[in-house]
């Protein structure tokens, strides 16, 4: 079927117009931006093919050449694609540049997207200021915590260059459970002495899963 066949009022401009993006599908909304299909197949078609190949999580990342392994899709249009999400990408960034922290939903909220991949966890420090604002967030370690592996230079080093006033640990856990293990707390215990030492605060260690997190300091582990 093309679009044009569709039932003028169930088509996805007359749908936007007349009740939000929400009520779109991903590839309706995504239809709306390339605009028209090819003789073969229309646009929604196809729309749905680069969502089901790519994945939509994974699709911000595809790059121009495999999205014109897509039948229909040119560089033009791959362009299109690719052009939207760094757009997102940005927006995002200076919605969150200097973000204040004022409890780990905060946290949470900012991180949303920054990890590159979830099937692993990986270690972040976020640097603030003195009224708690991120001024950088840096990844540290890739794979399972260790106390005896995650050295205290490696993640204050970047604090003191930057005159950091405290920090917050984040890390991911891939199974979605934010309970701390025995790392987690061993890691948390030798950088809070740390930060002690050479008095950068730790303020919190949160770890995050998909929909929850859990934060050290809002469960009185930090003391």
């Amino acid at each position: 079927m093309r679009l044009h066949d569709i039932d003028p009022d169930n088509r996805p401009r007359e749908r936007f117009l007349r009740s939000g993006p929400q009520s779109l599908s991903p590839a309706e909304l995504l239809a709306l931006i390339l605009r028209s299909g090819t003789k073969s197949s229309n646009i929604i078609d196809t729309c749905n093919e680069i969502i089901a190949r790519f994945g939509l999580d994974k699709l911000p990342d595809v790059s121009i050449a495999e999205l014109q392994q897509i039948n229909g899709i040119g560089s033009a249009r791959a362009m299109q694609i690719v052009s939207v999400f760094e757009l997102n990408r940005r927006v995002n960034h200076n919605r969150n540049f200097n973000r204040k922290i004022h409890a780990a939903r905060d946290v949470f909220e900012y991180m949303d997207g920054r990890v590159p991949d979830e099937t692993k966890e990986h270690l972040f420090v976020l640097h603030l200021n003195t009224r708690n604002q991120v001024v950088k967030n840096e990844l540290v370690s890739v794979g399972t915590l260790n106390a005896s592996l995650i050295h205290p230079r490696e993640v204050f080093k970047a604090a003191i260059r930057e005159s950091s006033h405290a920090i917050i640990l984040v890390h991911n856990h891939p199974s979605g459970d934010v309970e701390p293990s025995n790392a987690d707390r061993q890691v948390t215990n030798l950088l809070k002495q740390a930060g002690a030492i050479i008095q950068i605060e730790l303020l919190d260690h949160i770890i995050i899963g998909k929909t929850d997190w859990f934060s050290f300091r809002e469960n009185s582990l930090l003391g």
